[in-house]
């Protein structure tokens, strides 16, 4: 993985302790969906970390300050892939509030060539001019993350990053096969996938964890 120099994996201390609790198989849903949102905020904080700043002139209580910064030009976009990436949307809005959401949906047929299949698209009208941000609990085959992206860029958008909490080596290899200028950020990656192509050690089905389904 060293030779993938846009793979960013946050290794700060509370990431990882908030991983390990979320990989624990005891864990409900209620703590699941907290940590997810908890992880996300963190994750978040790195992957806006080049947001471009310009200097203002302010006035505080105590006088006039002619150098402070804030964000200049570069809006955000959040695009979570159904259904895991809906458990990382709170958790990044809680950081960029006035960002917009669309949302893609797919469904993967691991029984038919591991195909995945678009069935809902609702980007932002004026996502072209935004730095957008596709969410997914995992990059695994990276089949979802591939086709989302293609739609996504077939929308006008320049500016992709993808975030999610596990990914492994396949679905990291895959992703940038198919678009080597979209940076990754995750929380962990893990050694690979099993037969059903989940991956292993993972977290199990994000989705059903996330929502209490089986």
């Amino acid at each position: 993985m060293a030779e993938l120099e846009n793979v960013i994996v946050c290794d700060h201390p509370l990431v990882q302790h908030k991983v390990t609790l979320l990989r624990d198989k005891n864990t409900g849903s209620k703590e699941f969906r907290e940590l997810v949102h908890e992880i996300s905020m963190f994750m978040c904080y790195e992957a806006t970390r080049d947001l471009p700043l310009k200097e203002v002139q302010i006035q505080t209580p105590l006088g006039e300050l002619a150098n402070s910064k804030v964000i200049s030009g570069r809006k955000v976009a959040f695009v979570p892939i159904m259904r895991g990436g809906l458990g990382m949307v709170d958790g990044a809005l809680a950081l960029v509030p006035t960002a917009k959401v669309g949302h893609v949906g797919i469904y993967r047929d691991k029984q038919n060539g591991n195909t995945a299949t678009d069935y809902y698209c609702k980007l932002p009208f004026d996502i072209a001019n935004r730095e957008v941000i596709v969410l997914d609990l995992m990059l695994a085959t990276g089949v979802s993350a591939v086709k989302t992206i293609d739609i996504v860029k077939k929308a006008g958008a320049a500016n992709i990053k993808f975030m999610c909490v596990l990914t492994c080596p396949d679905g990291v290899n895959a992703l940038h096969k198919a678009h080597p200028d979209v940076e990754i950020i995750c929380g962990a990656v893990d050694k690979g996938l099993n037969e059903e192509l989940y991956i292993v050690p993972g977290i199990g089905d994000g989705g059903d964890r996330l929502f209490g389904t089986k």
